[in-house]
């Protein structure tokens, strides 16, 4: 620099690199150098922290290239980001973060299912769910498939416990369009790939067919790769596409793959898909030690074993502390022991039982000490393998507040398999690691290790380092990787070299040069010459909360989430919790204050609530509900004082709503939204909506009570049908579930009270607390009378409200939630498949609808109601279909009004499927949740029970 040149302010840099990175993309609203959400995008699933300086969600390929430029104009380094589960540091940079996710979920199903064209933003699982109806799957099998995607499995060439290295995403890609650094967009499928590769990258072809030749001619090159790719290998780039393609185009694609996005962008990937085995045994055998569990794998797999998963005793004494164990490991005296659950599958229940008949005498020749029998339950098996995958949350959970849950993997050949594992478990007790376990496929002699650590003090990280330098000359003197599955990443990076020696390490390095010249992509990912880099950068973890400090950032809260592409997720919320805790702790005040006055939109208001992430959390963290908590604790004690004010005159306040509802709709839309914007304004944003033309009348008032002689069930109608009127004129769920009940021939009883009762939800959501209490003991108190004292289920005809209701005790004192505690809440699409519809005569074919497009609701999936929902939706349709891209649709209540965008944003993708569509009809089962689907879509979502109301009739 010049002596007369002056460093501009970090503002200004701040604002020329928004400005450059807006020109690369259409919409510049797309580009955030905002602190809060660097800081939120910066967190994954690793131990390492980078922070963004700016992060672009990218909505093509083209956009993608010209980001690439934009980066290297700018002098920063580039991050492709999709899920961000990857363990091992490749998806955080400190420079540019791209999201590859948002704008990337499109499937295409091929060939009846054979192969699918999928974009890097869609998860193993969605990709699967789109297969599944053509009994297919992808290959790599991943974990992580709930929230793992595409663009990651891509980056990391992905397996998992049953593809072997058959299967991996090295194997079963068919085609790829990727874009390199320079711009260039290459797509494989095309017959000239090859030739266009050539024109318009010669040095890069050029380049690919020296090293192809280079390693052919390398007898040492050709043993070393065939050696370790004989093996699950993810460690360093996949040489092995150069010994198995020929033509450039075809090597730099499957060099693409475990790439880590440090050559380039996959856009889209075309994959030759295997066959769903649905028919299967399972069996978990207990063995005297590791020894003879390895050495009972080459006869079981020979035996058709499609599945082989080692636990090591100190993972047996983690399952041993589960509330309910399996058989297997209930009073097993652990020592030594070690298990393998082995799974046989098959196309057919004939097959899979001549597999298991011919595999019988190799189980009967093992020492097992509990048994060899395999199950074919369902539930039984969901046991077994809860066992195995619930190792993760068990440490994860069980860990130190402030430390990190780390899960490493590594294979060695099947014959050192024994050796290993018990070097390791020697390791763990040369280094302190008391809480370790080794699990893992066993099966390709894969084992993974989960350990805790932590990384704030310099002992600790100097701990750490030392047994990393034990494990990498046990794991390389025994002819291993030290990355199976879970990709190089940063933690692995400076031992590439040492893995495969200088010769291949250079070969490697200038694939990097020959695609990226600049150095613009992942640098220190994958490739590092700094023998100490895996040990910095490292994440702090503060203790921020009991109720999220188990959270290890895994992300597999997000793909659940509803406002993921909206504000934050669940894992961002924790994390930002999390920044804040350490800009407090350090004195940094200006950091501090703009988390915190970012995070009361982004983070707690934004938040619909819902819960789902605690369904997809592997440690069972409650985000939703912790920020329910924390809009409680900013209340004043005026505002819960109106809360219970309002809970002990509900039903008045149900009349005013319902007569303003009314009253709205033949006032000037102009002058209501100009009104309610003033109320909004004046502090009123979070009680108040801004008015819509959409928002529904008034509804009719409860039903009026009933006591029959014979009642069969207590019917709770839930307030949301009264407040907001149905579509259509048959009066709503509460009307239609009646009139079923009276042509079914089952009485209900209506509770005397219902007017001013409520599930309790309103208070919930929104933090009051006392009034929470209040409805929670009035209702309770309602239903326990009306119900003989828990004799008679309550049927709630909304599906929040029965998750709510589901509820309510927990808010009360021990004596009363143990006295309610024989109440019984059944959601009225349960009650209506279970008891009326066997009633009800059949439909004629002149009156069942060709088709129905459903939308179940999170609710029903708390509930576990999905499958009644869908029995009650097929009787009145021939065809019913839920849409691939179904998630919550965030109207939450009132949520959805207060915050229109959000619903906007959650329902965007489903919308749009069911738009490309035409259907006879569109249900839900619960009132907002209908409203929410209706403002999405423009079709008129109804409960499902007034469809079957109106077939019966």
């Amino acid at each position: 620099m010049s002596p007369t040149a002056v460093t501009p302010p970090a503002a200004d840099r701040t604002a020329g690199l928004a400005e450059l990175l807006a020109s690369c993309v259409s919409d510049p609203a797309r580009v955030n150098t905002e602190l809060p959400r660097r800081i939120a995008a910066a967190h994954d699933a690793s131990p390492y922290l980078f922070t963004p300086q700016a992060v672009v969600r990218a909505a093509s390929a083209a956009e993608v290239g010209a980001l690439m430029a934009g980066a290297r104009r700018a002098g920063l380094p580039l991050t492709l980001r999709s899920g961000g589960t990857s363990l091992a540091g490749q998806a955080g940079g400190d420079g540019i973060l791209v999201d590859v996710r948002s704008h990337w979920r499109t499937a295409t199903v091929l060939d009846d299912g054979r192969r699918i064209r999928l974009q890097p933003g869609l998860t193993v699982r969605q990709a699967n769910a789109r297969l599944a109806r053509f009994g297919r799957r992808l290959g790599p099998d991943p974990a992580s498939e709930s929230a793992c995607t595409i663009g990651g499995l891509v980056a990391n060439n992905s397996s998992g416990m049953n593809c072997g290295t058959q299967d991996n995403a090295y194997r079963t890609m068919e085609s790829l369009q990727f874009v390199l650094p320079s711009g260039t967009v290459v797509d494989t499928a095309a017959p000239d790939a090859d030739a266009a590769l050539r024109a318009r990258e010669p040095e890069l072809h050029a380049g690919l067919l020296r090293l192809r030749d280079r390693v052919r001619d390398s007898a040492a090159s050709r043993a070393t790769v065939e050696r370790l790719f004989a093996m699950k290998n993810t460690m360093g780039y996949g040489l092995n596409s150069l010994l198995d393609h020929s033509d450039p185009a075809d090597v730099l694609a499957h060099l693409m793959i475990g790439s880590e996005g440090t050559l380039g962008f996959v856009g889209e990937a075309v994959f030759r898909t295997v066959p769903l085995l649905p028919h299967t045994a399972t069996g978990l055998l207990v063995l005297p030690g590791l020894a003879e569990a390895t050495d009972a794998l080459p006869a079981l797999l020979a035996a058709g074993a499609r599945t082989a998963e080692l636990l090591d005793a100190a993972s047996l004494r983690v399952a041993q502390q589960s509330p309910d164990p399996v058989d297997e490991v209930r009073g097993l005296c652990v020592d030594r022991h070690a298990a393998l659950l082995v799974e046989f599958a098959e196309d057919s229940a004939e097959a899979l039982e001549e597999r298991v008949a011919a595999a019988q005498p190799v189980l009967d020749r093992l020492p097992a000490v509990t048994g060899t029998s395999l199950v074919r339950d369902p539930r039984v098996r969901a046991r077994l393998w809860h066992l195995r995958k619930g190792l993760y949350t068990a440490v994860a959970g069980a860990r130190r507040p402030g430390t990190t849950a780390l899960l490493e993997d590594i294979a060695v050949p099947m014959d050192r398999l024994t050796r290993t594992c018990e070097g390791l478990i020697g390791l763990f007790d040369r280094h302190g690691y008391e809480d370790a376990v080794i699990f893992g496929h066993a099966r390709d002699g894969n084992l993974h290790f989960m350990l805790t650590q932590d990384f704030d003090s310099a002992p600790e990280i100097d701990r750490y380092a030392r047994f990393t330098d034990a494990m990498v000359d046990l794991v390389l003197d025994a002819g291993g990787t030290l990355k199976a599955e879970h990709g190089t990443g940063r933690a692995m990076a400076p031992f590439v070299r040492r893995q495969y020696g200088d010769e291949l390490y250079d070969v490697m390095r200038e694939v990097k040069r020959l695609c990226d010249p600049h150095g613009v992509l992942n640098p220190g990912v994958l490739l590092e010459d700094d023998p100490a880099a895996h040990l910095s950068s490292l994440k702090s973890v503060p203790e921020v909360d009991p109720a999220v400090d188990a959270c290890v950032e895994c992300g597999y809260c997000e793909p659940v989430c509803p406002t993921a592409d909206a504000t934050t997720t669940p894992r961002q919320r924790i994390a930002l919790q999390r920044e804040i805790a350490l800009a407090t702790a350090a004195g940094d005040d200006d950091r501090r204050r703009a988390l915190e006055a970012d995070y009361a939109y982004a983070a707690v208001d934004s938040c619909a609530a819902d819960s789902l992430c605690v369904t997809a959390c592997p440690v069972t963290i409650d985000t939703g509900a912790v920020m329910k908590r924390l809009r409680a604790e900013r209340h004043t004690a005026s505002a819960q004082r109106a809360g219970n004010a309002t809970a002990r005159h509900w039903g008045t306040a149900v009349k005013g709503v319902r007569a303003a509802l009314n009253t709205a709709h033949v006032l000037p839309a102009p002058a209501l939204r100009a009104a309610t914007g003033a109320v909004r304004r004046l502090g009123a944003g979070e009680l108040v909506p801004p008015w819509a033309d959409d928002i529904p009348r008034g509804g009719p008032a409860r039903p009026a009570p009933r006591h029959p002689a014979q009642p069969r069930a207590v019917f709770f109608a839930a307030c949301i049908g009264s407040v907001f009127a149905a579509e259509g004129t048959t009066g709503g769920a509460s009307a239609a579930f009646l009139r079923l009940c009276e042509r079914a021939g089952v009485q209900v009883t209506v509770p005397d009270e219902l007017p001013g009762l409520c599930c309790g939800t309103p208070w919930q959501s929104k933090g009051y607390t006392d009034g929470h209490r209040t409805m929670a003991a009035r209702t309770l108190e309602a239903l326990w009378r009306a119900g003989d004292q828990g004799r008679l289920p309550v049927v709630c005809d909304a599906s929040s409200c029965t998750h709510g209701l589901e509820q309510l005790p927990d808010v009360l004192a021990e004596p009363d939630r143990a006295r309610f505690a024989a109440l019984r809440f059944v959601d009225s699409v349960v009650f209506t498949a279970e008891h009326l519809l066997p009633a009800l005569p059949a439909l004629p074919e002149p009156r069942r609808l060709t088709s129905l497009a459903l939308h179940p609701t999170c609710s029903t999936v708390h509930l576990g109601i999905d499958g009644a929902l869908r029995t009650v939706a097929a009787a009145v349709s021939d065809a019913v279909t839920v849409p691939d891209t179904w998630g919550c649709c965030a109207f939450a209540g009132d949520r959805g009004l207060l915050h229109p965008e959000i619903t906007a944003s959650a329902t965007a993708a489903q919308a749009a499927e069911i738009n490309s569509g035409t259907y006879d009809a569109y249900a839900s089962c619960n009132r907002t949740c209908e409203m929410g689907m209706t403002r999405a879509t423009g079709r008129p979502y109804r409960h499902v029970l007034e469809l079957l109301d109106e077939a019966t009739a």
